[in-house]
């Protein structure tokens, strides 16, 4: 008998069980309280970023997605750019980070450290004054958020053994029963997949996990003329201090100890500064961290003024026209882990807590998550 299977929302967690268990032969119904996805999935970059991961498990679970990415970018239609990622180093101690980590990964992945003249091959939007170098990393893609997700939802929901229920919002589980209103679907597995709102269904598992609620707020600037291209993804010093996988290089704690005298603002915003470009020529720009179980729902335009104005040290656009500004608001665990996923009972999953990860990091753990329970 076929096995089936319910997962609460559409998000890119949503998605990739649902890939994974479609591929697996289950009988799949989504429940999206939305008429198309929304949230935090398709509130970001759009970068698949295994740069940024700690080496091992978990930058291995972020080649498979992006792997999948890929796959799917063809099947559903989407545009996808394998871009790699430059980090510019503009001080001599952000270099010696760059040389670090590049000595670190020598024949485990792609890195180099490039000269200012080999950067401006890479990018005719990074800022050359002042520039002591540049990481260069292959592995890094990007899509639109907005157009991938909802091309995966689509190309997920013309498939014979996925149905999307949509505009139903999911007020109660019972075992293997889920309850939107009046109406009730049952299946053999319930998959929780609906982000920081996991916290109105299961409010004591979500009191006694360690975890809490990250708002970003982010930028888009219009579509540059003449087709004119940044090329890959950019970042400066602040992103080595963000992400796990710059932990190899042992300079970096004096690094980041110069930017909390040197940046005490961004720091205190979780502010790190980045730019990619969609295959249409706009730019989004961004962002910033603020943490805690209830987070002010307003926009600052001083934390997007913080951000642009950083971001004016590093790269230059031919329109920095804003098109729009938004925030996100995604889980994230405190305690250092990469995901949240806890089996309530022995009908229903909680999958979450990616991070601010999900899209480079989802559809390997959709993988490995459906593999575990098949």
């Amino acid at each position: 008998m076929q096995a089936s299977a319910i997962v609460i929302g559409s998000g890119i967690v949503g998605l990739a069980i649902t890939r994974a268990l479609s591929n697996k032969g289950w009988k799949v119904t989504v429940i999206e309280r939305n008429p198309k996805p929304v949230g935090a999935s398709i509130r970001n970059f759009g970068m698949v970023w295994p740069v940024g991961q700690a080496q091992g498990a978990t930058f291995d679970r972020a080649m498979r997605s992006r792997a999948i990415w890929l796959e799917m970018s063809k099947k559903a239609k989407f545009w996808a750019e394998e871009t790699g990622s430059l980090h510019l180093a503009y001080t001599d101690l952000e270099n010696q980070v760059v040389e670090e980590y590049v000595a670190a990964m020598q024949g485990i992945k792609s890195a180099f450290h490039l000269n200012p003249t080999q950067t401006a091959e890479k990018s005719q939007a990074a800022i050359l004054n002042g520039l002591k170098g540049a990481l260069w990393t292959e592995e890094e893609m990007i899509v639109d958020p907005r157009e991938a997700i909802w091309q995966t939802a689509a190309y997920l929901e013309s498939l014979e053994n996925v149905t999307f229920e949509w505009n139903k919002a999911v007020t109660e589980i019972n075992g293997n029963k889920v309850r939107s209103g009046k109406q009730t679907w049952e299946a053999d597995q319930v998959f929780v997949c609906s982000g920081a709102d996991f916290e109105t269904l299961y409010p004591e598992i979500f009191d006694a996990t360690p975890i809490t609620k990250c708002k970003l707020q982010m930028m888009r600037l219009v579509n540059q003329p003449e087709n004119w291209r940044i090329g890959p993804p950019l970042c400066a010093g602040l992103s080595f201090i963000h992400y796990k996988g710059f932990h190899v290089a042992p300079s970096l704690a004096k690094l980041k100890a110069v930017y909390e005298e040197q940046y005490p603002d961004l720091l205190d915003l979780g502010i790190h500064v980045m730019v990619s470009q969609n295959g249409n020529g706009q730019l989004t720009i961004g962002d910033s961290h603020e943490y805690g179980r209830h987070l002010d729902p307003f926009d600052r335009e001083d934390i997007n003024k913080k951000i642009t104005d950083f971001l004016k040290t590093f790269a230059a656009f031919k329109d920095w026209t804003l098109e729009s500004s938004w925030h996100g608001i995604y889980p994230k665990m405190t305690n250092g882990a990469t995901e949240f996923v806890h089996q309530v009972n022995s009908d229903v999953w909680i999958v979450n807590g990616m991070g601010g990860a999900g899209m480079t990091l989802s559809f390997g753990l959709g993988e490995e998550v459906v593999e575990k329970i098949s």
